[in-house]
């Protein structure tokens, strides 16, 4: 696992078109984001600018890099060779995405410290830390299951807007509006409940156990995307 994982890694820094939309592109917005952090917390709170920055880079920054390198490697039936040595298919998978998802989980920790240095410190660190964590196994439980749907790496671009869009407007709308109205609807969307986890780690006022079932929401998308996965992930090119 470790040497797949070495080998991606020195294949995504020699990627440009990887480096660019996996960490250039993501990090650019969350730093637009952070600077203007006055005019956006007009319309949510600190909390839903971080929410924002987290799922601006976990979506464009891991689930999409994660699909396409995926999609290009099967492709290329770089997967199937893999198949026929010692490796098993979870650390294969592992190997391939671990490189991309800690680069992605630097990226939001860096920005959120920065954030916090520009502005105030979240109110509860372990919260957010586990906010993160559980919606970055999410996010690539979700590139997993869209792999099975994507034919090419080129079709990645097309196959990966849907979640991406999705994740990012269900943050904004609860990020700025809250759950107070249709909180049922808006905790049950994918990112619904791990943005009113960010917002309620970073602004405070709320109890640790009153998170816990937001918690559960997430590690549930998690479940159902690796249900998925199984069902539509392919090794071989499709057809």
């Amino acid at each position: 696992m470790l040497a797949i994982a070495r080998s991606e890694l020195i294949q995504i820094f020699r990627n440009r078109f990887v480096l660019v939309t996996g960490l250039v592109i993501p990090v650019a917005i969350s730093g637009y984001f952070v600077h203007q952090h006055d005019r956006f917390a007009d319309l949510g709170s600190l909390g839903y600018i971080a929410a924002i920055v987290m799922f601006t880079v976990l979506a464009f920054g891991l689930y999409t890099t994660a699909v396409t390198t995926l999609a290009s490697r099967r492709q290329t039936l770089f997967l199937k060779r893999l198949r026929s040595t010692a490796a098993g298919d979870v650390g294969i998978l592992t190997g391939l995405v671990l490189p991309v998802t800690v680069i992605a989980l630097v990226q939001v920790v860096a920005i959120l410290v920065v954030l916090s240095v520009v502005t105030t410190e979240p109110a509860q660190l372990l919260l957010l830390a586990v906010a993160i964590l559980a919606t970055t196994a999410m996010m690539v439980a979700l590139a997993l299951a869209t792999v099975g749907l994507t034919n090419s790496p080129e079709h990645a671009q097309v196959t990966t807007l849907p979640v991406s869009l999705l994740v990012i407007a269900v943050a904004t709308w609860v990020g700025i509006t809250g759950t107070e109205d249709l909180g049922l609807l808006k905790r049950a969307l994918p990112g619904g409940a791990a943005t009113e986890m960010v917002v309620n780690a970073w602004n405070g006022g709320v109890p640790l156990t009153e998170s816990l079932p937001l918690l559960a929401r997430t590690l549930g998308w998690v479940v159902v995307a690796v249900v998925m996965a199984v069902r539509l992930f392919r090794w071989e090119p499709r057809r």
